[in-house]
């Protein structure tokens, strides 16, 4: 009793300490960094200085859920490819290790996007095999979804039918995304469900056929008989293994048994919206030497995409998506709207209707792990913290709604007015404090923006360099500095854009 009670009280110190050397670990290693240091002396990366930097990628690729054995793997290519290269002029040598990294990543996972095939004739027959719970049913009907927007005409073939609730759930699926369903109910054997379904697509001269299967808790002899089966009767030209991304090293030994098993043809990762960095990603092409053909993002049914296997080695690194992000904010935000807030941003006019526009915009490109995710150098932001900025968003709307149109549009006037703050407080259910804050920060925001885009030329996204530059120029600036800056520049703004012929006399100001 008293050793677990002992081990209980051990465990968050552990878990922290694990977070804390998650966090992108090899390539914030100060340690590691000084040994590298050393190779611009000698002018080269050898066996000595090398060490520490692998063995922190080794504990990175590991915590990012990529199996032991194909670490090592990789590893040990890593090595044999750095030792004895020279150094880059005026590149750092982690900076050159990091790009000799990331490259072979992205060479073990293909390198490449690889596309769907489609059948020559007519249906192109896709079977879907996983365990139970990685989310076939679902990814049935976004790859469905994927392809109608590609212009093929689907039909989807529910074959689960030891789950009753699933063959209802792609039903319902299949009509929200326009896409027929063929099911035959629990009573009939799969491989002559496969059978019928496929009769009818041919009948009905669909594109592409779909079909979901049963999945298991665990592998097992019966299961694998009865894809078999269903395989031989549909003659697929794809066999997608849905794998789910949380999966961790245990999606090695699973790729291996379906790909020895059935025949697999690629794999379709899903849930990469979660806490995952996907290190699954590098053990799927690694032990079965096929390609991940798909990726799903999101709970919505337009969350699937193709597989870059240059992003994902990003993800793994903890360097981010930007790509994704850019692809993403484009699909969402229109171009019109993109340059009215750039010009907003630069005569400092951001407003709280702006910020209400802006944070619903980033809400429809998905979860916001996900979007995190996509940024580079966000990867140390923990679950609990990105819990905390969704409540605090939420708080954030509440009072920005309470407020008159006049105010959200002119923010200096709840600056100048405690009055105006305590009536929002008091409409939102928030205290005057929150209020007082929330206002701080939109000016707050109104300067940091600006200076952001400054760094910008001609419009143009800056360099990685620039950016980092100009986010840690305040970070090294000494103890209140940059926030006596912001108030500097937060009054300036408030004296320039007031109508009045006084200036605004501040938030201490009574009405």
């Amino acid at each position: 009793m008293g050793g677990d009670k002992f081990q209980g009280q051990c465990e968050p110190q552990k878990g922290n300490a694990r977070r804390r050397e998650s966090r992108n670990v090899w390539a914030a290693n100060w340690w590691a960094r000084s040994r590298l240091e050393q190779a611009q002396g000698r002018r080269g990366f050898d066996q000595e200085n090398i060490v520490e930097p692998m063995r922190d990628i080794r504990r990175a690729l590991l915590e990012a859920d990529v199996s032991l054995p194909v670490v090592r793997r990789f590893v040990q290519a890593v090595s044999d490819q750095v030792v004895g290269t020279g150094l880059i002029r005026g590149v750092k040598p982690d900076q050159q290790l990091v790009k000799i990294v990331h490259d072979e990543l992205v060479k073990l996972m293909g390198g490449e996007v690889s596309e769907l095939v489609f059948a020559k004739s007519k249906p192109t027959v896709i079977l879907l095999a996983g365990l139970q719970g990685v989310g076939k049913t679902t990814v049935s009907a976004k790859l469905a979804l994927y392809l109608k927007k590609l212009g093929k005409s689907c039909m989807l073939i529910a074959g689960d039918v030891y789950r009753p609730a699933a063959i209802d759930q792609l039903v319902i699926l299949g009509n929200q995304v326009g896409v027929p369903v063929y099911a035959a109910g629990t009573a009939t054997k799969p491989a002559e469900i496969a059978r019928q379904g496929l009769q009818e697509a041919r009948q009905k001269n669909v594109d592409v056929v779909i079909m979901d299967t049963a999945g298991r808790l665990q592998i097992d002899k019966a299961m694998m008989d009865e894809l078999k089966e269903v395989k031989r009767v549909l003659n697929p030209t794809e066999v997608l293994l849905v794998v789910d991304a949380m999966t961790g090293q245990e999606a090695a030994a699973l790729v291996t048994t379906f790909n020895v098993e059935i025949g697999i043809t690629g794999a379709i990762l899903t849930k990469l919206d979660g806490d995952s960095r996907g290190g699954a990603a590098l053990s799927v092409k690694e032990v079965s030497g096929k390609p991940i053909k798909l990726v799903g993002r999101g709970e919505r049914m337009e969350d699937l995409e193709p597989f870059y296997p240059d992003r994902m080695a990003g993800r793994i690194l903890g360097m981010g998506d930007v790509l994704s992000f850019v692809e993403k904010a484009q699909e969402v935000m229109r171009q019109e709207d993109a340059e009215e807030l750039q010009e907003k941003i630069m005569s400092a006019k951001f407003d709280f209707n702006d910020f209400l526009k802006q944070t619903r915009t980033v809400a429809r490109m998905g979860s916001m792990s996900r979007v995190i995710g996509m940024i580079p150098g966000m990867g140390k932001v923990t679950p609990a913290q990105i819990r905390e900025a969704e409540k605090n968003l939420i708080v954030m709307e509440s009072m920005i709604e309470a407020m008159t149109p006049e105010e959200r549009e002119k923010p200096e006037l709840l600056a100048e007015s405690p009055a105006r703050r305590k009536r929002i407080a008091q409409d939102s259910g928030k205290t005057e404090q929150q209020v007082s804050q929330l206002v701080a920060q939109l000016f707050q925001m109104r300067v940091r923006m600006k200076n952001l885009m400054g760094v910008m030329e001609g419009g143009s996204l800056p360099t990685m360099s620039n950016l980092e530059e100009a986010l840690k120029a305040e970070q090294k600036a000494p103890p209140g500095t940059a926030r006596r800056k912001r108030r500097s520049e937060s009054r300036r703004q408030f004296a320039e854009s007031s109508a009045r012929p006084n200036p605004p006399r501040g938030f201490g100001a009574k009405n």
